[in-house]
């Protein structure tokens, strides 16, 4: 593949992301290094990297790109994503790493963003350093940049649990998956010293995700913490993906959390604070959102799904918070930007109120459960280009109402289903509700069958 062909490839909506070494190699990397700095014009800027086996090459070949166009790097080592965020806020300056987040081990990818966690996205900055790369011209330095490395952690630690009150926490007793990523350094840096009876799995970071692929969106990658969680009889699981942007929550049952509940009980506990401003969540969350908005008088803003265009929208209308169906949770007073680890000890904080009135942690969700909700769905299509068109022909005519704000939506009375593509990787989501488990398990598979033919 050519070095444009795959430009066009790796630049997503939100970051880049694509196959190692087929797409995204250390050439790539190197001169994504130069078109960061010729765009950003920057004197220095923050360079970080996850876990991956090819996360250390990749950033070596990164900062030398960036060290030539005369630009100067602090390299805070291997952190989480939300890790990142924070040291371009702490260090005010803009700041890059390599991660893929959730996706499989054969990927990468970098991500970018401005001073004080500020996205770059395709409209607010990734088209333009595209674009630079496209042209392959960069300019000329007379001088070379100073690499300079920097260990930020206890100053993240101190940060992550002042969004706490660590008085409050209970002696919860909690499984967490780590997945073998970053949340095995990163978890017992900031739980090691609460009150926290903490079960561990799958710590041991050895550059592969061996034991599951680090995205527990997927119902597979959460079967061992399910298990562990009942068999441990503990209080509650909790999972993150691959650089802990995201996280998910089991209950003692071995249930996943839908993550609109878990949004809903964040939003309730904060809730004086979320009247004052409102909170964003995108379109394939649970309808119980808009509900419980309409019932609480909240100023509820919907976005397309993407960190980026979360965190913009979440900025211009000043939100309080901001959620996604994918275990994603903003804060405003986190730079508007999304962290797996201070929501973890959030829930914490909540639950350890519930547990002195001897309540079981499904039971802090019971009271959102009014609709029944399939967890995400994809599904690979041969035909990308025409799929839109196949997808509308083939439900609008059924449809009591068509949404086509981030993908497509369509609402049957009984059910009601979301479609989108990925800009992640080359598939479709879908997201499917329905006013009970009889009718959404009978919805379900008429539309898989529907969209596994496309």
């Amino acid at each position: 593949m050519d070095f444009k062909k795959r430009v066009e490839t790796c630049f997503k909506g939100n970051d880049i992301r694509c196959l190692y070494k087929k797409e995204l190699d250390e050439d790539f990397a190197y001169k994504t290094g130069k078109a960061i700095v010729d765009y950003f014009k920057c004197k220095t800027i923050i360079v970080a990297n996850d876990i991956r086996f090819s996360s250390p090459v990749l950033k070596q070949a990164l900062i030398q790109g960036i060290t030539e166009q005369g630009c100067n790097v602090i390299d805070i080592g291997m952190i989480d994503t939300p890790g990142l965020y924070f040291a371009t806020g702490f260090l005010n300056l803009p700041g890059v790493s390599i991660t893929a987040s959730h996706n499989p081990i054969e990927y990468n990818g970098i991500k970018i963003v401005r001073e004080m966690a500020v996205p770059v996205g395709m409209d607010s900055g990734l088209e333009k350093i595209k674009e630079i790369m496209l042209e392959n011209k960069f300019q000329i330095s007379k001088r070379k940049g100073k690499i300079i490395e920097k260990n930020i952690l206890d100053d993240y630690k101190e940060y992550i649990l002042s969004f706490i009150d660590p008085k409050k926490l209970k002696p919860i007793k909690v499984v967490i998956d780590a997945g073998n990523s970053i949340a095995g350094k990163i978890v017992p840096l900031v739980y090691d010293n609460l009150p926290i009876n903490l079960i561990k799995m799958y710590f041991e970071i050895t550059g592969y995700f061996e034991h599951h692929e680090a995205n527990p969106l997927k119902e597979e990658n959460v079967k061992d913490l399910k298990e562990r969680v009942v068999k441990e009889k503990a209080d509650l699981g909790v999972a993150f993906d691959g650089d802990m942007d995201r996280v998910f929550f089991i209950d003692e049952e071995g249930k996943m959390i839908e993550s609109s509940f878990v949004a809903l009980a964040i939003i309730d506990y904060f809730y004086d604070e979320v009247k004052k401003s409102g909170f964003v969540y995108n379109t394939m969350m649970s309808r119980i959102i808009e509900d419980f908005a309409k019932e609480k008088k909240l100023k509820a803003i919907r976005e397309k799904v993407g960190h980026s265009y979360i965190k913009n929208r979440m900025k211009k209308e000043n939100a309080f918070f901001a959620c996604e169906h994918s275990g994603h949770f903003f804060y405003k007073d986190n730079f508007y930007a999304d962290s797996g680890i201070i929501t973890s000890l959030i829930i914490l904080e909540i639950y350890s109120e519930a547990k002195k009135k001897k309540r079981k942690f499904s039971e802090l969700f019971k009271k959102y459960e009014k609709y029944s909700k399939l967890n995400e769905k994809s599904f690979k299509i041969k035909d990308k280009e025409n799929a839109y068109e196949k997808i509308m022909n083939h439900f609008k005519e059924k449809a009591k109402k068509i949404d086509e704000f981030d993908g497509l939506g369509f609402d049957f009375g009984d059910f009601w289903i979301h479609i989108r593509f990925s800009q992640t990787e080359p598939l479709l989501r879908l997201s499917l509700e329905a006013v009970n488990e009889k009718v959404m398990k009978e919805k379900y598979d008429e539309v898989r069958k529907f969209l596994e033919g496309l």
